[in-house]
This record gives C-alpha cells, structure tokens and sequence, in this order.
C-alpha cells in the first residue's frame, strides 16, 4: 500500500492496467442515462452496457474498461441515509470497472484482479479473501470453476477462498434475463475496525456485519438466460461484468479509515473548515456535517455539470434536495451565508481532469449552487418553524409520527424537501409519514422520479428479430454488418425485401389492406433519436403498381431495421427487387427544424449565457421544441433578440461541415453533446459556418445543406417546462410562411375594417382602445352615480336589529370598487351598523360586500365571520377583516332567503 499515492493516479492506473491488456477505455457515460427511461440516474458501471447483454446492440469492441459516475439516490440502491452517517456511503460514487462480451472469462477476470491489486497496488495476500458461488437450494451448479482460478493466484490463502449463496453470490438483472454467479473480492482491515467488539457474541466474519472486512470488487459472470422463475438457459455467449467501488479501494491503499479521510474528499472538507473558521479538533467533533457537505455538494457539481438543475420533479428534485441539505448541515456549523460555490471550485480543481465537463460548465455549476441556497434561505426559516410546531405538538399528544401530508406541504409551500424535514424529525426522536407524502405528490402531479432498476426487458421481441438477422446472414442473404441504414443517402434507393413480419409471424408476401412489417437489405430511412422522429414513406414495386405505406422505422435488435405501414395497394413479396421511398416534403421539413434547432442553442448561450444546456428536445416536421436550462423567463426582449440573431444567421447562408471523428477529440474541440443522449466511440459533427461556425454538436439527424435553406424562423412560445428548465416551441419553411401569411391575412382584412392603410393599424387600434376606456369610465361614472342614489335612497329604508342598524341592498354588473365605495360611505354614515352589499355578475355568481362600522367592532362583531358565514350558505367562501370583508358564491336562487335573514349572521 502507498499512503502517498493519489486518487486520480490509482484511477489512472486501473485504467492504463487493462488497457494493456487490450481493452478499449470507453469514457464514463453522463449520469442521465441515454436513451434509458427506466433508470433515474446511471447507479453502476454497466448501464451504459445494458444493451449489450440484452441483445439489443453491438459494439466494435470485446473488452472495455472504465470509471463511471454513479448516483444512488432512489430506489432499489438508495444510499442517501447513511450518507454523513458513515464512512463508506455516498449519493454520488465512481464505479471502476472491466468488461468482456463474448471474449475472455473466469480464468482471465480472477487472473487480472489479483494481479492488479497485489501487484501493481501491494495489497496484503494475506488480507484478502474471496468469495464463490454455490447454491443454498442446490438447484444451481457451484461455481467450482471460479473456485479453482482463485486457487492458482500465486500466494492466495486457500481458507480465504469461502462459498456464499444467492444473495450474495448470484447476480440477476432482473426477474427474467441475463444472470449469473459471482465472485467478490474482501480485504481483512484488521480487528480495529470491527464496531462491534463489545458484543461477546460477534464473530468478524466475510460478509458479517461489522467493518472488519471491506468488500472491494465483486466479479460478475454472466452465463444463464433467465427464462422464469426456476429457469436458466446457458448462454451462447460468456460475458465478464466487474464493478470496484473507487471510493473504498482508494482508502484502502491510502490507508485511511473513511473514504471521507482520502484525497478524493478530505480536500472539500478542508475547504469547508477554512470557510466555517473551525479547527481540525472542531471538524472531528461535527464530522457529521462535514461528510454531507462534502458527498452533497461534489454529487451536484456533477449533476449540474450533466444538465441537471434543481427543481420539483424527478432529476431536478433530487439536485435541489441534496443542495438544500447540504445548507441546512452547513448550517449546523455556523454557516449561514452561500458557501457551497467555493466547496464546488474544489471538486471541479480536483476532478476536472477526469471529467472534463466540471471545467467546461464551472460558471453553471457556481451559479446553481449559489442561486439555491439564496432560494432555500428565504424559504427554510418558515418551514422549520412549523415544523418544530408539529413536534411540538407531537410530543404533547405522544405521537411519533409526522402526517405525510403535512411533509408534503412544508415542501411544496415552504421548500422543505422531505428528506430535511426527515433529519429533523430523526434528530428530535420522530419519524415521518413518507408513503403519506408521497401520495401527496402524486395528487400534486409531483414524483421522486424513481422508477425500476430496469424496466420491461422486451427480451422475446429482441430474440425474435436476432433470430431472423442471424438467419439472414446464415443464408447469406444479408453480410455480416446487418441491415444498414443511411438516411444521408438519396431519398430514392432500390433495394431488395429480405423479411415480412405479419402478426408476430414471418410471411412470404402481404396484399392490400395488411399491415406488417417489411424488411429490405438496406434502407435510406431515418430511425427516431435524438430528438429527430422517424422518417415515413413508401416502399413500392418497380411497375409501382404496388405500394406499402410506412408509418415508422425501428431498429429492434442489432442488425435488424423493419419498417411499419400497411399495404395500400398491389402485393409485396420476399425477395422482391422494391424502392424505398422517403416522404420528400416532410424530410426537408424536419431536417429545417433540426438544423434551426442549432442555431437556436447556439444564441440562446449568446443572449442568455453558457449556462443554457438543452434538456431535451423534439424535431418534427411541423414544429421544433428546445427545453434547456435557464432559472427565470425569457423576456420578450430576449426572445425578439434571439428570433432576430437566429434568422441573421440563416440569412448569412452558411454551410453546414459535417465531418466523422473519435468521442474524445469532438469534445475536446468543444463540440455540444445532447443530454441524456448515448454516443459511440465514433461520433458525427455538425458545424455551422466554416471559420468562425455559429454552432458545433454532435448529431447524428438529417439537416439542410445551407442555413438559407431553412428559409424563416419563427418563435411561437416560450414557457416553463419544469423548475429551472424552459421550453421554447418555433416553426420554420412552409410552416412559418403559413403563420406569416395568415398574420398578414388577418392585419389587411382588420385595415379594411378600420378604413386605415395597414402600415397605421396600430395607431388604428390604440386609437379605438381610447375610446373605448373614455366609454368605459363614462359608464363607471354613470354606475357609480346610480349606485350612491340607490344608497341614499336605501338610508332611508334600513331596520335595526336590536339596536343596530341595517344596509341591505342588491346590485346587478356592479364593480367590486363602486361596491367597497358605498361600504366606506356608509362606515362614515353611521357610528354604529352593519351593511351587507350584494352583487350579481355575468357568469351568475354571487359578490357580497359586509362592512361593520367601528363601534360595533368593539362590541366584539366582525365582518370577516358574518361574509363566512353567509357564503356557507350560497355556496361559496368568504373572509376579510373585521371593519371590511368580501365573499362569493354560485347558489343565486337562495340569496333572497339569505338577505331575508341576516339578523341570524349577524346576531
């Protein structure tokens, strides 16, 4: 072990270690899963390889090695309570790992994890232990295989190597799917770290519960398919899934006894004391907020650095919540003010080299930071204080539990997420509610966002299209590659149908009125992605006295893409010489939108600033949509300004260079990367203009040649799509002309009305606005004049309850004002007396104004409980003050009878 060696050179050399043995680094993927909807954030290594073992894609590569960012925050992996607790757990984490997909296996994988970690690491042999599979319920083979590699390690203890079951021992990606035994690798820190030894009956033992043994590395072998519950098929392909935890292998050859006590923490921490002016003796004594802090604050910087911001729903719940938390324990020592933005330089100084992104998007990530803990801080102290109401409460009655309703709205009113509202509750010895809380979410239109680890695995329609592209190459009707798809080539190919599918079956030929799907050798289609849809069409005979609408394209397992539609015409036979047809008109659209979609981020960063990120978006021929994160509403300056820069820029008529290059060197260029999208090792690049371009992405959609080609861009909305996140919708081509067009339609047919030219309509137009608010205050003056007679006149008709006296009157289209005008008057009519004022409106509701004069006041009457009162029974609410107060409500037909008894409101 080397107590000096740093974290981002043992990252380095695990790294470097497989790659000469000839694997293929493949960079960390974002925490957004791409293209993944079941998995609120990537929680291990191998789901940016998920596909692979589930038969649905392919790479150009056998072995791959790399560290993945991982968060566990929800669902099945949800580290979140221990997090500051101890030392071991993290929201956010680095997962190491090495892969082989139909290459090497057992004997390589244990081989290499030895090799590495007493070799190039100098871990004790004699501290490390490993486990093995065998089956409890004796159904599943040992892994006796893996048993015997262990065995042949130079210097391994042979009563280390010790057998578990199929809790610890046998991996599963779901209820059905690939699976497999495993083999995990422990080290024996020694008896000083056992927690319990004050328990005579403990025993420090692998997979004990102490911290004694440290697991460090668990090596996956994935050899079944699981068919059902008591069903493995072997696979015909072996795969190697292995998954290190960065954090504890780093403590471990730093010799430290936390993962908060290496260089890969201990500096945030460091930064966090310099802040607070506490010293080290103080940092121990709260070491508590210190781990928050430090876990809290490195998981947002690259949660914000992958496009997520804070906000209400999902992702954006989460950043919000862990920001927020971490202020409320910086809070504990003492700091009050924005802090976590320094915090931040530190994560992103000490991780920027490994993850790019931090550099690229520190201002954002800054920003954020800062931005909510000011949002938090003037919303905490409102929310806490409640909810130190509710203990307070709690403890007078003896409950224990908090409703989760009430969690619920100290969140959504005052901004207390409920895992803060937990930690209190927790400190003061109280629980909380949290299945009742989140029902309250879901009533709100609210979610945590979690979903299953992996969703629906569509295993059997995967199988069924790999088995019709394994058999097309079998027969040799198809290469090797598969079915290609290039959707730059011509729009008109032909090309020859290879497979039909009707109704789940293969079938020879299909006939008017079928719908199917057709598989050709080779496609000019566009399949949906990356914010693009798909592209439609026809697929036709070479006499074109048969034709096949397509409606979609899809890529349903590697090698295989069928196209959707019905026969309209005619009959389509296997092996058929055909021409695919892309729908011309509606391409050209898309690909305007797509290439004004650009643009559009490009001086979106420009007006608004390098924080905008997109945050998803749609490209379809009748319209484009970018989400993209910005924390307030555009103004409409921004928006015109923006509308004008996007069309100057079509206007300069710049081409479109489209060129092919490596993930790493687009990036390091400073290419965009669409969120949450998923990229290969080779990468296609869009750039706008050739010396100085308006916009460089990564993209693999259709676009026009030149930007003139998109003709007009017009913005048709901008709006909230979410906390943090806004969403502008636009038109362009032949969908803006048609909104120009019909404008221009609607101003002369307006011009004419108005006997203007149209160049003065707007004069035209404020002119009769004018007019028409000199009409309408004419109109008030007249109700107004009408309605003081009415009272006087009233004054002379009133009666007295008792000794008080009563103003009971009844107004049709009234305004609110004349009527609060009257109240007022007839408060400084009579020192003593109540007036209750009703007013029947257009949509036949019913306004009611109560006025209670001072005196009365005193005598203990209020006109905020006489208005409540009255609207209980017309079916509506009241309340106000008690000289002044105001109700509604919809029930007219009982008004009368209400008016006909006052005296029991007001008595």
């Amino acid at each position: 072990m080397n107590k000096n060696i740093t974290g981002n050179k043992i990252r380095e050399e695990f790294i470097e270690f497989f790659k000469e043995k000839e694997h293929t680094f493949v960079p960390s993927s974002s925490l957004v899963p791409g293209g993944d909807q079941t998995l609120l954030f990537t929680n291990a290594g191998m789901v940016q390889f998920k596909d692979v073992f589930l038969g649905t894609d392919d790479r150009p590569y056998k072995r791959a090695v790399n560290s993945q960012k991982c968060m566990r925050v929800s669902g099945k992996h949800n580290d979140l309570d221990d997090v500051g607790r101890d030392d071991y757990h993290h929201t956010f984490f680095e997962m190491l790992g090495n892969w082989s997909f139909g290459d090497y296996y057992k004997k390589e994988a244990i081989s290499w994890a030895w090799e590495i970690l007493t070799e190039v690491w100098g871990l004790d042999k004699s501290k490390i232990w490993v486990t093995c599979f065998k089956d409890e319920k004796g159904e599943i083979p040992t892994d006796e295989e893996a048993a015997e590699n262990w065995e042949k390690q130079p210097g391994i203890d042979y009563d280390h190597i010790v057998y578990f079951g199929r809790k610890d021992n046998f991996w599963e990606m779901a209820e059905t799917g690939p699976c497999g035994p495993c083999s995990e690798i422990h080290i024996d820190r020694g008896e000083k770290y056992c927690d319990k030894k004050d328990d005579p009956n403990h025993k420090c033992f692998v997979n004990g519960d102490c911290f004694r043994f440290l697991e460090l590395w668990n090596l996956v072998f994935i050899q079944y398919n699981r068919t059902g519950p008591n069903t493995l098929d072997k696979l015909p392909a072996c795969h190697v899934d292995t998954g290190m935890g960065f954090e504890r292998i780093v403590s471990v050859i730093q010799d430290v006894d936390s993962n908060y006590r290496t260089d890969l923490l201990l500096p945030l921490m460091d930064v966090v004391m310099e802040i607070s002016g506490q010293t080290e003796k103080e940092r121990e004594k709260h070491f508590t907020p210190y781990r928050v802090i430090a876990d809290h604050c490195r998981a947002a910087s690259f949660l914000i650095a992958d496009g997520v911001v804070p906000g209400n729903v999902g992702r954006n719940y989460i950043c919000r919540m862990i920001i927020r938390r971490a202020a409320r324990f910086g809070s504990k020592i003492g700091l009050d003010d924005p802090f976590l933005g320094q915090v931040a330089i530190k994560v992103i100084e000490s991780y920027g080299d490994a993850y790019p992104e931090l550099k690229k998007n520190n201002k954002t990530i800054i920003a954020n930071l800062t931005r909510e803990e000011k949002k938090f801080k003037s919303t905490v102290e409102g929310g806490l204080s409640i909810l130190e109401t509710y203990m307070s409460s709690m403890a007078e009655g003896d409950e224990k539990e908090l409703r989760g309703d009430l969690a619920f709205d100290l969140y959504a009113t005052h901004g207390l997420p409920l895992e803060i509202t937990k930690d209190v509750l927790e400190e003061n010895g109280f629980t909380v509610g949290q299945k009742g809380f989140y029902d309250a979410m879901e009533k709100h239109r609210l979610s945590s966002g979690a979903g299953k680890e992996f969703g629906p695995l569509g295993g059997e329609d995967a199988e069924f299209y790999s088995e019709i592209v394994s058999d097309l190459i079998k027969e040799k009707v198809i290469n090797k590659d598969g079915i290609i798809a290039d959707p730059y080539a011509s729009l008109l190919i032909s090309t020859e149908v290879v497979s039909i599918i009707k109704d789940g079956s293969l079938v020879l030929d299909i006939s008017e009125g079928d719908e199917a799907e057709i598989v050709t050798r080779n496609t000019n289609y566009y399949i949906e992605s990356g914010g693009q849809v798909s592209d439609t069409g026809f697929i036709k005979s070479e006499n074109g006295e048969s034709t096949f609408v397509v409606k979609d394209v899809r890529k349903p397992a590697p090698g295989i893409i069928v196209h959707s539609g019905e026969m309209q015409a005619g009959k389509i036979q296997v092996g058929q010489t055909v021409e695919v047809e892309v729908d011309r008109k509606r391409r050209q659209d898309i690909m305007r939108n797509h290439t004004a979609t650009h643009l559009l981020q490009a001086k979106l960063r420009g007006v608004l600033g390098e924080h905008v990120r997109q945050a998803g978006s749609l490209v379809a021929p009748d319209r484009l949509r970018f989400d993209f994160t910005h924390p307030e509403a555009v103004t409409p300056d921004q928006l015109k300004e923006i509308e004008k820069q996007v069309n100057n820029a079509i206007l300069e008529n710049s081409s479109l260079i489209i060129t092919h290059k490596k993930l790493d060197q687009a990036l390091n260029e400073g290419a965009t990367a669409l969120f949450g999208e998923k990229y290969g090792e080779d990468v296609r690049t869009i750039a706008i203009g050739e010396v100085m371009p308006y916009s460089y992405e990564l993209c693999g959609g259709t676009h026009v040649s030149e930007t003139s080609d998109i003709g007009t861009f017009i913005i048709t909305s901008e709006g909230s799509a979410a906390a943090g996140i806004r969403r502008i919708e636009a038109v362009t081509g032949r969908k803006a002309y048609e909104i120009i067009h019909n404008r221009l339609s609607i101003m002369k047919i307006t011009a004419n009305e108005l006997e203007c030219p149209i160049g003065d309509l707007r004069l035209s137009v404020n002119k009769l606005l004018n007019e028409k608010q000199k009409l309408l205050d004419q109109v008030e003056k007249l109700a107004k004049s009408q309605a003081l007679n009415e009272y006087h006149k009233a004054k002379e008709e009133m009666y007295s309850i008792g000794e008080i006296p009563i103003l009971k009157m009844k107004f049709r289209d009234l305004s609110l004002g004349i009527m609060r005008e009257i109240a007022d008057e007839f408060r400084n009519d009579f020192s003593e007396g109540t007036a209750v004022l009703s007013n029947i409106v257009k949509n036949n509701k019913i306004q009611l104004i109560v006025a209670v004069s001072d005196d009365l006041i005193k005598r203990g009457f209020n006109a905020g409980k006489i208005a409540r009162n009255i609207a209980k029974d017309i079916g509506g609410s009241g309340g106000g003050r008690p000289q002044l107060a105001q109700a509604g409500g919809k029930d007219i037909e009982k008004l009368d009878a209400v008016l006909d008894r006052l005296d029991q409101y007001i008595k």
